[in-house]
């Protein structure tokens, strides 16, 4: 069992959101959160350029058994890329998951994905 993670674009949700629909994968967790990484963002505020220091994003976690890790990666991948190689598309985690339990069943391990 894996837990991945991404890091996207808020505006590239719902094409991400598609696109795991689209590869079968329908249980995510979304939530806003901000951060920084290489790209600059400058903004007018008042008159004067202000570049933030935390931009929002969208952080997406999913945990699926092995066998769909790697559909899962493309599935975000063809999402949250934008046209051309733009600094900011996100980042992908992968990380190992000791254990879930569903708590409705107590079932553990790959049957409660």
């Amino acid at each position: 069992m894996k837990l991945i993670t991404a890091i996207i674009r808020e505006t590239q949700l719902n094409q991400v959101h598609e696109e795991l629909i689209h590869a079968e994968i329908e249980r995510i967790t979304v939530s806003r959160v901000s951060g920084h990484g290489r790209q600059k963002r400058e903004e007018i505020y008042r008159g004067q350029v202000v570049i933030p220091s935390l931009i929002p994003k969208i952080k997406i976690e999913i945990a699926v058994n092995d066998a769909f890790v790697d559909q899962t990666i493309d599935a975000i991948i063809r999402g949250a890329k934008t046209e051309g190689d733009n600094v900011g598309d996100g980042k992908i985690f992968v990380t190992n998951l000791e254990q879930c339990i569903r708590i409705r069943t107590s079932e553990r391990g790959s049957e409660a994905i």
